[in-house]
């Protein structure tokens, strides 16, 4: 039977204590004594030194592994929140992106549509407030945060493509305006010869006028009055200097009797441009512009659009 090492101290510590009795009533046995203990600690010390190691390494070799362990799903922790955070970061950059192109469709449909920019300054964040109640607040979960992100992409999404369609229907619009004939050809005067039949001033007969005479002082300003390509800017019989302007949608509009031609042909105008000066060349009593509105190369009644304001 096996005895521990407690039990092997307590028989050094009697044989110590034997030696000791016998030292004294014999002093030459001093040097025999001391061989004895010494030898008897060193067997006990080398005992204890010999499973020590072993016992030290084999729990340093275990918390070596669980370290490595541990370090491995750190590290994949790490890795998975780096991939976390770029996703994030890539989705976060491409609602800026759809953020700031709401914003410029906003401010310009804001424009075409004539509205208030401080009622509606898509430069500034929407306001937004109210109390906080701390019995309400609670840490957002990543899995909350990525579908809440999701859902707000798919809003801009939907909201961009409403606001595209939007602005398709508002500039058709717009380019109808501008294409369509309306106002004054001229900044001021009045209307001396209406559409329709009349007494020629030069002949006393009944004839057929095709246009509006408005009277103004001679060499101002003649107008276009919409947007359009000019393609005539010359002489014709009987109007004298003349520009014709194609609008566009069957639309063409005459300017006759100018004293001068401020435009060449090809030239695009917009509505309310300056292409000629007001004179009376060709068959014209005083200074006026002859104004002409065709419609697929019919004169139509000028008074329907020169009405109208933009």
């Amino acid at each position: 039977m096996k005895r521990t090492s407690s039990q092997a101290v307590i028989a050094s510590r009697k044989l110590y204590e034997i030696l000791l009795v016998q030292v004294v009533k014999h002093p030459a046995l001093m040097i025999v004594a001391l061989l004895v203990l010494v030898s008897s600690l060193s067997f006990q010390t080398g005992r204890q030194s010999l499973n020590a190691p072993i016992e030290v390494s084999r729990a340093l070799a275990g918390m070596q592994v669980e370290i490595l362990q541990q370090q491995r799903e750190v590290d994949r922790l790490t890795q998975d929140n780096r991939n976390n955070i770029n996703a994030l970061a890539v989705r976060l950059a491409e609602l800026q992106a759809a953020s700031t192109r709401l914003d410029a469709l906003g401010e310009r449909l804001t424009q075409m549509g004539q509205l208030s920019l401080d009622e509606f300054d898509f430069s500034q964040p929407a306001a937004l407030g109210g109390p906080a109640d701390p019995a309400n607040l609670v840490a957002t979960a990543e899995g909350d945060l990525r579908n809440s992100t999701e859902q707000l992409g798919d809003k801009l999404r939907r909201q961009a493509a409403q606001l595209d369609a939007l602005q398709y229907l508002m500039l058709n619009r717009q380019m109808d305006e501008d294409l369509t004939p309306a106002g004054w050809p001229v900044r001021k005067g009045w209307i001396s010869s209406r559409y329709g039949e009349r007494t020629d001033p030069f002949t006393g007969q009944r004839t057929r006028h095709e246009g509006l005479d408005f009277v103004g002082s001679r060499g101002s300003d003649v107008l276009s009055v919409a947007a359009g390509v000019v393609v005539w800017a010359d002489v014709r019989s009987g109007y004298g200097q003349t520009v014709e302007i194609d609008h566009g949608n069957g639309y063409q509009t005459r300017y006759a009797h100018c004293d001068s031609i401020e435009v060449d042909p090809g030239t695009q105008v917009t509505a309310g441009q300056l292409i000629a000066k007001l004179g009376k060349t060709g068959r014209a009593s005083t200074p006026h512009v002859h104004f002409e509105v065709l419609q697929n190369g019919s004169p139509i009644n000028p008074a329907n659009f020169v009405g109208q304001l933009r």
